[in-house]
């Protein structure tokens, strides 16, 4: 095990929770607390290692609640985009600076998500959404997800707007970082993040992966549809301010 202090598995077994709530009831936006949090006693790319396979547990757990609500259009147009961002991701790794993606990805995500709060209430109802837009949108994710672990924000960016059920909704994001999460195995694989340490890690903090899971299903069937966005578009904001502050960090100090 790591030579850490017990802090380091209190605070890491809570935003493990925190997570499962967050991807199961709410299509993520509180899960941008793991990483950094962990990343308070070890490195950032070790905490993203052992987060990894948590989050395809995760997934494939959320997926079986949402198997029948998710929408299927966006859902393929989405991760055409993501694989070819996962591509990208894995062949640039080495040459980019992610805290250069969380400022930029943070700032846009901040505007988007305030945006909800000053537009007028025209911008609130459902907009349509171009097949483009989509692909764009989901190659950012699948990039930004690869290189930062910052991948929700451009999908919420293009499924918010249509103001889709909330089931349906969240069941989209399941599906679609099941799938990414997955892909995204291959290339950490073959670039050597899965230790026998950071393994023995995930399988520490699994077992808290089905509580926070049953959590965020249970808070998601009794929140009403408009309080429902309301929290995304907070949680959005949320996940803005919190990439900007890790990508400026080390700026700071």
């Amino acid at each position: 095990m790591l030579d850490v202090s017990y802090s380091f598995y209190i605070v890491a077994a809570i935003a493990v929770l925190i997570t499962g709530i967050s991807k199961s009831g709410f299509s993520g936006g509180m899960g941008a607390l793991t990483v950094p949090l962990m990343a308070m006693f070890i490195s950032p790319f070790k905490a993203a290692a052992i987060m990894l396979p948590i989050l395809c547990c995760m997934d494939v757990l959320s997926i079986w609640a949402y198997r029948k609500s998710f929408h299927r259009k966006n859902l393929i147009v989405l991760v055409l985009g993501a694989l070819s961002g996962i591509g990208i991701g894995a062949l640039t790794y080495s040459y980019v600076d992610a805290d250069d993606i969380r400022i930029l990805l943070g700032l846009l995500t901040l505007l988007f998500g305030l945006s909800y709060f000053v537009g007028n209430q025209k911008e609130k109802k459902q907009t349509q959404t171009s097949t483009p837009v989509g692909v764009g949108c989901g190659m950012i994710a699948g990039f930004t997800s690869f290189v930062a672990h910052a991948g929700g924000p451009p999908v919420k960016f293009f499924l918010l707007r249509q103001r889709l059920d909330k089931t349906v909704f969240v069941g989209t994001n399941v599906a679609f970082f099941l799938i990414v999460n997955q892909v995204k195995l291959i290339p950490y694989a073959w670039m050597g993040q899965f230790s026998a340490e950071n393994l023995l890690l995930s399988l520490l903090f699994v077992p808290i992966v089905p509580l926070g899971i049953w959590l965020g299903l249970k808070l998601h069937k009794i929140i009403a549809p408009d309080l429902f966005y309301q929290i995304s578009y907070l949680m959005m904001i949320f996940a803005g301010v919190k990439l900007l502050y890790d990508g400026m960090l080390p700026l700071v100090w």
